[in-house]
């Protein structure tokens, strides 16, 4: 059974889904992106989730955050329904709750910062964030007035509960994970060079890997080969400059591509429209 509800049109779209065994346990979810925030709320199942080359095994009530461009994927290790709450948000929207006083988006920097991507509260059923998502869980199939309006304040008490946690230690930032350590630190360069010159032989030297292992291996815990995951995370920096005004031509040569054909080529194959026809909109997503 799978429900979808717009909770205001472009900001936050927020699904539940009970999802059986025969769905995705024999066809596993490819690693994919989005281009604006997800936060899961697990509710019960046996699964892990592998958020770029970190996997992290799920309990009851974890809540899992991937940020925007963030590759990832859920894993499921049997045939008992995996049951989640999943809430999209654009990039921007928690800049509109933003002031001097406050910060709603404070505990993800905190936990981006941390490298932990699962945030755990004990004792969870009986805090209020245990509360908001049980009436979460309750309003998506209610038909009261306003009910769109509803999930809209519940989702804004959600952030404000969970940061207030987060600053008063009531939260437990999950780092530990398991992972290829290598690949981990790959990844961290890659993103942290990835308007410089990379290609595979300099990966390669500069982490006293041999090229077959470090393809074989990249490929195996991101889903991605080493082109197509420097192409994407270029690609994605690159609507980011543009949406935000900066001069086509400049942006691409700045992210990294070295000719504007292949740039524009490789834009439109992932994103649908040709850089001079971008717009800010981002699309209404998946159920993952």
């Amino acid at each position: 059974m799978k429900t979808h509800f717009v909770l205001f049109i472009l900001q936050i779209v927020l699904s539940y889904s009970k999802i059986h065994h025969n769905y995705h346990y024999k066809n596993p979810i490819d690693f994919h992106f989005h281009d604006f925030h997800k936060i899961l709320l697990f509710l019960k199942g046996n699964a892990s989730y592998c958020i770029e080359g970190r996997t992290y095994d799920l309990k009851p009530n974890d809540i899992v955050f991937v940020p925007a461009g963030e590759v990832h994927r859920p894993i499921l290790h049997d045939e008992s329904t995996y049951e989640r709450i999943i809430i999209y948000i654009a990039k921007g929207y928690l800049d509109q709750h933003r002031d001097d006083s406050y910060d709603l988006s404070r505990c993800l920097q905190e936990a981006h910062q941390k490298q932990a991507h699962v945030l755990r509260v004990p004792a969870f059923e009986t805090t209020r964030l245990g509360q908001i998502v049980r009436e979460l869980r309750h309003s998506l199939h209610s038909t009261e007035y306003a009910n769109e309006l509803y999930h809209k304040l519940l989702f804004l008490e959600f952030m404000i509960q969970l940061n207030r946690a987060a600053i008063h230690n009531g939260i437990e930032f999950i780092t530990t994970s398991s992972s290829n350590k290598k690949i981990i630190q790959l990844l961290d360069y890659i993103n942290e060079h990835l308007t410089e010159d990379i290609t595979i032989d300099s990966l390669s030297e500069t982490f006293f890997i041999s090229r077959y292992h470090l393809m074989h291996a990249f490929k195996e815990e991101t889903g991605y080969t080493i082109g197509d995951y420097l192409t994407t995370k270029r690609l994605l920096l690159a609507r980011e400059l543009i949406r935000q005004g900066n001069p086509i031509t400049d942006t691409c040569y700045e992210c990294g591509f070295h000719s504007y054909s292949s740039f524009s080529r490789a834009y439109k194959k992932n994103f649908g429209c040709a850089p001079r026809a971008e717009h800010s909109l981002p699309s209404v997503p998946p159920e993952h």
